[in-house]
């Protein structure tokens, strides 16, 4: 499901807001999971699933390319990890 996805979803479902409502509903949604993991903030959303940041250690990468060898820095990824809830549901669902 892409964010267009999501915004006619939410609209279909709530018809009281209008197009632009909803995209701004979406909008301030994933602003406030960003801005929370950028403060090194977990964002726990029950029954859904969580958010969190997790530090990948420098290490010595190759380009597949030319096959050089290249120094990768160490980083802050996402995370998420899916809730009991969801994964229920979508292992009950499962083909």
């Amino acid at each position: 499901m892409t964010r267009s996805e999501l915004v006619d979803r939410l609209h279909s479902c709530a018809p009281n807001l209008t197009h632009e409502d909803a995209k701004s509903v979406v909008d301030v949604i994933l602003e406030a999971i960003t801005s929370s993991l950028v403060a090194d903030s977990r964002v726990e959303i029950r029954g859904f699933g969580s958010f969190s940041l997790n530090y990948r250690h420098p290490r010595v990468g190759r380009n597949p390319k030319s096959g050089e060898m290249v120094q990768v820095p160490g980083k802050h990824v996402p995370y998420f990890k899916a809730g009991k809830e969801m994964r229920e549901s979508v292992n009950a669902t499962a083909i």
